[in-house]
C-alpha cells in the first residue's frame, strides 16, 4: 500500500485536522484484506478535512494479469458518479433560467409527450393507461419519473427495456437523442412522481442539458466544468496515450469470489455515440476529489463557482414527498445495503437519519457510487469529503461503503 497525500490535493496533518493517522491506517488495513483475498483486484482511497487531504492511498493491481499497480493516477469508469456531474450541469442551466424543475421533459424533448404507465399484463404483453401526470424535470433529477434500468431484473417493463437493447448499456451507433426517444415509446413503471425508481433519468437529464445549452454533453462538461475546475483526466473516453492508466473492469467469479474480467470490459478509446449523462464517464480521483470539493464548498473551488451556494444547498436536501427514505418510497434496491433514513436530493442521496441507517455517519451527509464499487460523499457537518475508487462490477457485491464509511467516522478524534 502506498500513501502519498500530495499526489492527490493540498496535503494536511490528519491530528492537525482532528483525525488519528493510526486510526485511518485501519482504512488501509482492512481493505488491504479485500485485495489478498482476492475479493478486489486494487484500489485507491482519498479522505480529506476542511479541504485538506489527510489520507490517501493505493493497494493492489489496475490489471492483475500486466502486474501493474493501482496509483494515483489510474484512470477507472466512474459509472454512476457521473449522474452527479450531470445532476450539476443542469443545475446550472436552471440558475440561468433555462427551465423550471416543474417544466414537462415534454418541452424540451417532444416524445415524452404522450406516455403510457404499465398497468398490468405480462412484459411480452404488457397493458398500459395513459400517464395522468407530466415527467418533469424534477422527476429526473430524483429518479421519481417512472423510468428503470434493464438491468434491474425486478419489473415487467425492464425486460423491455432489455428487449429494446439496453441492458448494461445502451445499443451502439444510436445518438442520445435518439435513445430518448425510444425510452419515451416503453411503458412507464409507475405514475411521475408516485414512487422512486433508479433509472435512466440522469440520461434523459443529460439530452436536456444538451438541448437548452445548443451544446453537445461533452462539450458542456468539458467548457462549463471540467476545465473551470481543472479536472484533466475526465471524459467520455480514455485517450490512447493514457491506456496504460486505465483500470482492468473486473467481476466476481460465481464460485469463489475471487476477481476476474469481467466480459464488460473494453477499452474505451472512442467517444461512444450517445453520452450517456446516467454513467458514461472516466476519470481519476485527483479530478473527481476537485467536483467533491466544489460541492463541499457549497458551488466554488479555487475561486470558481459553479453553481450558488443556495443552490447546493437545496439540491442536498431529501426531496421525497414526506420525508420519506429510499426504502419507504423506493423501488426494490439493487445495492449492498438497505437504505432506511436515507433520502434523496436532486443528484444525490442524503442521510435524514443515521441512527435508522445503521452506519456510523452524520445527518446531511450526501453523495453516490458507481456500478464498479466506487463511492463518494460529503459530511457537511464535520467537513469531510471521500473519493473510493476500485473496479468490481456489481457494487452490490460487497458492503464497501458502509465499512468505508465506518472507518472514517471512528477515526475522528476532535
Amino acid at each position: 500500500m502506498t500513501e502519498q497525500r500530495d499526489l492527490v490535493g493540498v496535503a494536511g496533518e490528519p491530528e492537525a485536522l482532528g483525525f488519528s493517522a493510526a486510526r485511518l491506517a485501519r482504512i488501509d488495513d482492512h481493505f488491504g484484506k479485500y485485495v489478498a483475498d482476492g475479493r478486489l483486484a486494487g484500489w485507491q482511497v482519498v479522505v480529506s478535512r476542511h479541504g485538506k487531504v489527510v489520507h490517501a492511498s493505493t493497494c493492489g493491481h489496475r490489471d492483475i494479469a500486466a502486474g501493474a499497480p493501482f496509483e494515483h493516477d489510474t484512470i477507472v469508469r466512474l459509472y454512476s458518479m457521473t449522474k452527479s456531474i450531470t445532476s450539476v450541469a443542469a443545475m446550472m442551466l436552471y440558475e440561468e433560467g433555462a427551465f423550471d424543475l416543474k417544466d414537462p421533459v415534454a418541452k424540451f424533448i417532444p416524445s415524452f409527450a404522450d406516455l403510457r404507465v404499465f398497468s398490468g399484463g405480462s412484459s411480452a404483453k404488457p397493458t398500459t393507461v395513459p400517464a395522468q401526470e407530466p415527467m418533469r424535470i424534477w422527476h429526473l433529477l430524483t429518479h421519481t419519473a417512472g423510468l428503470t434500468y434493464g438491468f434491474h431484473y425486478s419489473h415487467p417493463v425492464d425486460a423491455r427495456y432489455r428487449a429494446a437493447g439496453f441492458d448494461f448499456g445502451m445499443p451502439p451507433g444510436i445518438d442520445l437523442a435518439e435513445v430518448c426517444d425510444r425510452w419515451a415509446a416503453l411503458p412507464l413503471v409507475f405514475e411521475p412522481g408516485s414512487r422512486w425508481n433508479y433509472s435512466v433519468a440522469t440520461d434523459v437529464l443529460g439530452r436536456i442539458v444538451e438541448v437548452v445549452s445548443g451544446m453537445t454533453l461533452d462539450e458542456f462538461f468539458r467548457t462549463r466544468i471540467f476545465e473551470p475546475l481543472g479536472m484533466t483526466d475526465t471524459g467520455f473516453a480514455v485517450p490512447e496515450a493514457d491506456l496504460d492508466r486505465f483500470a482492468v473492469l473486473y467481476s466476481p467469479h460465481p464460485k469463489t469470489g475471487t476477481a476476474f474480467v469481467s466480459p464488460l470490459d473494453k477499452p474505451l478509446t472512442t467517444k461512444p455515440a450517445a453520452l450517456s449523462g446516467g454513467g458514461g464517464l472516466v476519470g481519476t480521483a485527483k479530478d473527481y476529489l476537485r467536483f467533491v470539493h466544489m460541492l463541499r464548498n457549497r458551488g466554488e473551488l479555487d475561486g470558481v463557482r459553479l453553481l450558488g451556494t443556495r443552490t447546493v444547498d437545496y439540491m442536498t436536501r431529501n426531496h421525497l414527498p414526506g420525508g420519506q427514505d429510499l426504502e419507504q418510497f423506493g423501488m426494490p434496491l439493487f445495492a449492498e445495503t438497505t437504505y432506511d433514513g436515507v433520502g434523496f436530493g436532486l443528484g444525490f442521496s442524503v442521510v435524514d437519519d443515521p441512527v435508522k441507517n445503521r452506519v456510523l455517519g452524520s445527518k446531511g451527509d450526501f453523495g453516490w457510487g458507481g456500478a464498479a464499487s466506487t463511492a463518494f460523499w460529503v459530511d457537511p457537518v464535520n467537513d469531510i469529503s471521500v473519493v473510493f475508487l476500485t473496479q468490481l462490477l456489481p457494487s452490490s457485491t460487497h458492503p464497501i461503503r458502509a465499512e468505508l464509511k465506518r472507518l472514517i467516522n471512528q477515526a475522528l478524534i476532535d
